[in-house]
């Protein structure tokens, strides 16, 4: 059967292709028909970039032709003899790659309750990426907490750490679009300008004490010295942004003075008893809730036929688009 792809075939080239796909499973997996997938904004555009240090995690992971995306929502077609748990029809997550058809181990999917949508369901990936960084943080009630970068994993955070009591929230970003994405509720501040400018506002907000805790998500290497002078002696800085270019980044003047701790977190990790199947748990759990939301954060839908135009948007102005979506429905008119 032919599957399509989207596919970066070098630097700064999105191009769209169909390859062959042998539809006969193993025995543990499925074959699945892509439904909806979701953009890693930052990750993707920044593997689209294809500027790397030398010797990092990015320069070893991306070769091109490279296959973007990890985040989709995919009925089953068909399963393996062995596949327990999983049947034809179901909705299920998958981190796979955009594609119309592919086959997966069924072992790795997060099957979908009915009262979930496959818009709020291809979240799964990023809302167990950011509840790793709240994790790390081990935040404690009452805590007083910054947020560096709005994009779509600042947002996610935002919203985890007000679900977990903390006492005030300074959201900060200089793109007033993203700003506007947050949802105003008491004990959070709003603040549209770069990292290196909130000291003064933070400082006369909290009455000179400053953060316990602060989330670098910009991925930027100029952030996370900003990020050190915003907490207070003995604060936390949680690294969820992971720079292509650590060559370029410094830890700030008063890391040691203040003895600030630098916390790195990566998302294939698990924190301390809690597996990703868990984290998934937790987050549909929160969806169906009412107590987060990620539909408010959709800002784009694309047929994936569309991918080049799609990819050029988040290139050109990546603050004017949040969540990124490809219906891949549309290819079936």
């Amino acid at each position: 059967m032919d599957t399509f792809k989207i596919v970066f075939t070098e630097k700064e080239k999105v191009e769209t292709r169909t390859e062959s796909l042998d539809p006969a499973l193993g025995p543990t997996q499925m074959l699945c028909a892509a439904r909806c997938s979701l953009i890693s904004t930052g990750t993707e555009l920044q593997c689209l970039r294809g500027v790397f240090d030398p010797g990092t995690n990015w320069s070893d992971w991306v070769k091109y032709p490279f296959y973007p995306g990890y985040s989709m929502v995919a009925e089953v077609l068909d399963i393996g003899a062995e596949v327990k748990g999983i049947r034809k029809g179901d909705r299920v997550f998958v981190e796979n790659a955009h594609a119309q058809y592919f086959k997966a181990e069924a072992s790795r999917a997060c099957l979908l309750p009915k009262d979930v949508s496959v818009e709020q369901g291809v979240w799964i990936n990023l809302s167990k990426t950011t509840q790793l960084g709240v994790r790390r943080a081990e935040l404690q009630l009452g805590e007083t907490v910054g947020v560096i970068g709005l994009g779509i994993l600042g947002q996610l955070v935002t919203q985890y750490v007000y679900n977990f009591g903390v006492k005030e929230l300074f959201a900060i970003d200089p793109a007033e679009s993203r700003l506007k994405l947050v949802h105003e509720r008491p004990g959070i501040h709003l603040l549209a300008m770069d990292a290196g400018q909130a000291h003064e506002p933070i400082k006369q907000t909290t009455g000179g004490k400053m953060l316990d805790v602060v989330f670098d998500v910009t991925g930027h290497p100029i952030a996370l010295a900003q990020a050190t002078r915003l907490v207070k002696p003995l604060g936390r800085v949680v690294l969820l942004g992971d720079t292509a270019t650590p060559s370029r980044q410094e830890m700030g003047r008063n890391v040691v003075s203040n003895s600030v701790s630098i916390l790195g977190i990566h998302g294939r990790m698990e924190y301390k008893g809690w597996s990703h199947s868990d984290m998934a748990a937790l987050f549909l759990s929160y969806i169906t809730q009412g107590r987060m939301n990620v539909s408010s954060l959709i800002t784009h839908r694309f047929s994936p036929l569309e991918a080049v135009e799609a990819y050029g948007l988040l290139a050109n102005n990546r603050s004017s688009a949040m969540g990124v979506l490809f219906d891949w429905t549309k290819l079936e008119g």
